[in-house]
């Protein structure tokens, strides 16, 4: 690793487009909002909430070498992240993501991250070149890593020995691309950060309740998960132990990027050898603070 990093953070860094109305909605409706256009994706969500919380984060992801991703590397800069692993293509666009949120939370969302999965196994070239590690002597420190990466190349992951010596912290990216992380699931270096509704799908069953669902992603044979369920009590599991712990309620303002600031949250207070509950408890609270409006990621 580098002087200037000590966490690894792969995936999706592109950027995030977000239309927030404050009333309720539904689909199908036009109504006045706001839109902006801030610094976004699962890995760099993760990097600048760790940046927050003193972690020195390098990413590893794929990037235009258009306008967008000129501006997008300088935004990661001004963050003081390590980009200095990032692949930049020639013929790649830089990645976006568009969503829609009401008061009642996310309406819809759209993750363009085709440029992210192109690109391939380029964006982990640093681990197998000697930069960050070799086949023969991988890298061993915590790594952040999305379900943005493609399912042939999680697979890979999955089987190969660029990750087999690193503390892998694994998150689906959203529901939709859960199903990815079944080859990851069996790991024994990794944690598994999922919502209820991932978790379900993981496990081809519906749950509740955060314990139950923790629970099963251990009977299919995970080392150690993490279930949250929005507003609902959140849960660790391993084979060992299961902790349950409720957030604080809060007035919600905006959805886009709480899991990624939560599992940020989990990772630095952990590095900072907090125990398992004062370490849920943190995330829980940090993840609070950003759905009421507070701690900007961008």
């Amino acid at each position: 690793m580098s002087d200037k990093s000590d966490i690894l953070c792969i995936g999706s860094v592109l950027w995030d487009i977000i239309g927030r109305a404050p009333i309720h909605m539904r689909a199908g409706n036009d109504v006045p909002g706001r839109i902006t256009r801030i610094p976004g994706g699962v890995a760099l969500n993760i990097a600048m909430t760790m940046g927050r919380f003193g972690l020195r984060p390098a990413i590893l992801t794929a990037i235009g070498r258009d306008e967008e991703g000129d501006e997008l590397l300088a935004a990661c800069t001004r963050h003081r992240l390590d980009t200095s692993y990032v692949y930049r293509s020639d013929d790649l666009p830089t990645d976006r993501y568009m969503a829609i949120e009401g008061a009642n939370g996310l309406i819809a969302a759209i993750a363009d991250a085709h440029s992210l999965e192109a690109a391939g196994a380029k964006i982990l070239a640093p681990l197998s070149d000697g930069r960050l590690g070799t086949a023969e002597n991988p890298y061993s420190g915590p790594i952040a890593l999305d379900g943005n990466l493609t399912e042939a190349l999680l697979a890979d992951i999955a089987q190969g020995p660029l990750f087999a010596a690193a503390d892998l912290r694994i998150a689906p990216a959203s529901p939709g691309k859960a199903l990815r992380l079944l080859p990851l699931l069996p790991l024994k270096n990794a944690t598994l950060y999922v919502n209820l509704e991932e978790a379900g799908l993981l496990c081809q069953q519906k749950f509740t309740t955060s314990p139950d669902a923790a629970k099963a992603l251990i009977g299919r044979g995970a080392r150690r998960v993490i279930v949250t369920h929005g507003a609902d009590p959140a849960s660790e599991a391993t084979p060992d132990h299961l902790i349950t712990q409720e957030p604080r309620a809060v007035l919600v303002t905006r959805v886009t990027g709480a899991g990624d600031t939560f599992m940020a949250a989990h990772i630095a207070a952990e590095e900072a050898d907090a125990t398992p509950k004062d370490a849920l408890r943190f995330a829980l609270d940090a993840a609070a603070e950003y759905v009421a409006g507070g701690s900007e990621t961008a």
